[in-house]
């Protein structure tokens, strides 16, 4: 069994993610969530979907982006 490296959960059925050539092991969606996803330079949220980015920073929506002085990005194309 692999344990997962964000709880320490020995657990027979981990999966492995690579991220930038660094091999990851997990044993839940959200225990990958937590170590790898991004997080939101306003609000501090776990980007899950796309998110918005600018300038190095990503932004869980337009209005955190819009609240730090961001502007030119939209939630959804016109």
């Amino acid at each position: 069994m692999a344990k997962c490296e964000t709880c320490g959960n020995d657990y027979d059925k981990t999966f492995q993610v690579t991220k930038g050539g660094v091999v990851h092991t997990f044993d839940s969606f959200e225990c990958a969530i937590q170590a790898l996803a991004p997080t939101c330079a306003k609000c501090g949220v776990r980007i899950v979907g796309h998110g918005l980015e600018a300038d190095g920073s990503f932004y869980c929506c337009h209005h955190c982006a819009a609240a730090r002085g961001v502007s030119g990005l939209r939630d959804r194309a016109a």
